[in-house]
């Protein structure tokens, strides 16, 4: 019966790949490209000398195992917490679950000089929980001391990145079909061999594509090793950093880019490969259809369980803003919120605060257009398709996501100055920058759908006298739109939140939330810190407002599964 299932010839393939392809190489490799021909052929002339040597300095292999080290511990404490949650919010219903979920988001999207701030308050000298143990267990009990650690670094990775595997394995386990696990548990198997023989097969590729982004994100983390790091935890993102803009030895920051860039491709590679071997066609199902509430006694102990400990972990640094926002130079009130309105002298912006509010929803808005229209074609091609192809473009569209931000910021200023693409000081920038970055995220959310959608859902459709393409729209059309959705999601969210790259290209009058926190916390004095904590606030209240809305707008309409 594979007569049934969409047949994406190769020339229908290149068709489509080709929009997403053109975007790639023109604001990403060419970019890319320039500033490593820069570093690896100053005069012209190519020197792979300076990259044998740069490749083999002593400390270079240091880095190296320390950045592998800490993403592979950040990546599996992630998926240890995450994968509990995104059972929770797949299989139950319980009260404001979707309110819940829009908010796990937020974390994901914070500016990392905010989420610093936060957990240098949380884990510092000056913590709330030092206080508590003293004020119950006296002067005596030791205090508690994270930052300037390695630990520090893995809980604000865990804090920043559980909402990928929430969002990406919860959002497919919500549509995996619960009859096939209550068939298991009747015919004895226990509840670990049924997880094990019945839903992982479902759920693995899924979970390698969530496991894979966090991976990436860890692999490549700067401002939260910079903030809450010691002197020596340097992973290679912060070495290319400290060699392209303290040291100014370019030529030893593109080999290292180069050695970044070729690890991650071999990383995405093999994950492509990974997941389409694993793939399984099953029929997916409505998630209001598979959500049920927990039952009395243990399952509705260890829902909860599992609940309190993404709470404290997600919302305790998020209620700590809060409370930081409301703290003024006289006392608790909304000052820092009045003065958002205002454009004073003291916080040096070129408007006021409530501007960039503006320009950041204009910019999430031509993100998530491009980002889901590419990344929708591009998910086209790599769930429908098999092969090197298929694979190919999964690892190009992932790339950026492996790259320095300095680098790519750079490459932009370098390569984009001549028509017709002399965009340096266009506002376009800003959104190409962050629909580079999005563009994964759309293309993830629904290549797990794409292939895990049963044949025979298109044979009855057939059998009914559809044609192929009526089929297709009528089956497969649905299932695409909602895992888009999905995807659109986190494209608007990531572009809220989005401060490396913007940074480097903003122009200075074209202000985005996360680089007018920044600013605003490079300014002395309390008023101006209190202001930043409430231009967070509004930041976190719109993204979990904006995933709100698509958690709506997904969950109206025909029930397509």
């Amino acid at each position: 019966m594979d007569r049934h299932r969409p047949a994406l010839t190769r020339g229908w393939a290149l068709l489509l790949a080709a929009p997403p392809l053109a975007f790639l190489g023109l604001f990403f490799l060419w970019p890319v490209a320039n500033i490593l021909a820069l570093g690896l052929a100053p005069e012209g002339q190519l020197q792979l000398g300076n990259v044998l040597q740069a490749w083999t300095e002593p400390y270079v292999l240091d880095v190296i195992l320390f950045t592998l080290g800490l993403a592979g511990v950040s990546t599996l404490l992630t998926l240890l917490l995450g994968l509990p949650a995104a059972w929770v919010f797949a299989r139950f219903s319980f009260p404001f679950k979707r309110a819940a979920r829009a908010l796990t988001v937020v974390p994901f999207v914070l500016p990392t000089v905010v989420v610093g701030s936060a957990f240098l308050a949380l884990l510092g000298p000056r913590s709330p929980l030092n206080a508590l143990a003293t004020s119950v267990f006296g002067e005596a009990f030791p205090q508690v001391r994270l930052d300037g650690s390695v630990e520090a670094i893995v809980v604000a990775h865990v804090f920043y990145n559980i909402a990928v595997i929430i969002r990406l394995v919860g959002g497919m386990w919500a549509h995996i079909d619960p009859r096939t696990e209550e068939a298991a548990r009747m015919l004895g198997a226990s509840p670990w061999r049924t997880f094990r023989e019945v839903t992982w097969p479902l759920l693995r590729p899924a979970v390698i594509s969530a496991a894979s982004i966090v991976f990436l994100f860890t692999v490549t983390s700067f401002g939260v090793v910079l903030l809450l790091g010691g002197p020596r935890d340097t992973t290679l993102e912060v070495e290319i950093y400290r060699q392209t803009a303290i040291l100014l030895d370019l030529p030893a920051a593109a080999a290292l880019t180069i050695l970044q860039m070729v690890g991650v491709l071999a990383l995405l590679l093999a994950s492509a490969r990974a997941q389409e071997g694993l793939a399984v066609q099953q029929r997916l199902r409505g998630s209001s259809e598979t959500a049920r509430r927990p039952r009395p006694g243990r399952e509705r102990a260890l829902v909860a369980t599992i609940l309190a400990v993404t709470v404290v972990l997600m919302f305790v640094p998020l209620a700590v803003l809060v409370e930081r926002s409301l703290a003024g130079p006289g006392g608790y009130g909304l000052a820092a919120y009045a003065s958002l309105l205002e454009a004073e002298p003291r916080m040096r912006l070129t408007a006021a605060p409530w501007q960039a509010v503006v320009d950041s929803l204009s910019f999430a808005l031509v993100t998530t257009l491009i980002a889901g229209t590419l990344g929708l074609l591009a998910a086209v091609v790599v769930g429908y398709r098999r092969g090197w192809f298929s694979r190919g473009m999964d690892a190009l569209v992932m790339l950026p996501l492996g790259t320095s931000a300095v680098i790519v910021g750079f490459g932009f200023l370098v390569s984009l100055d001549t028509p017709p693409l002399d965009l340096r000081t266009s506002i376009l920038l800003i959104p190409i920058a962050h629909a580079l970055i999005a563009l994964p995220f759309v293309m993830r959310s629904v290549v797990p759908v794409v292939r895990s959608i049963d044949d025979r859902l298109r044979e009855a459709a057939a059998v009914l006298g559809a044609s192929p393409r009526r089929a297709w729209r009528e089956v497969d059309g649905p299932i695409l739109a909602r895992a888009a959705l999905v995807g659109a999601g986190f494209a608007f969210a990531v572009s809220l939140g989005e401060f490396g790259a913007t940074l480097f290209i903003a122009r200075p009058d074209t202000v985005t939330i996360p680089v007018a926190i920044y600013r605003l916390l490079g300014q002395p004095g309390a008023a101006n810190f209190a202001t930043a904590m409430a231009l967070a606030v509004v930041l976190m209240l719109l993204t979990a407002t904006a995933v709100l809305l698509i958690e709506r707008l997904r969950g109206r309409g025909p029930q397509p599964f």
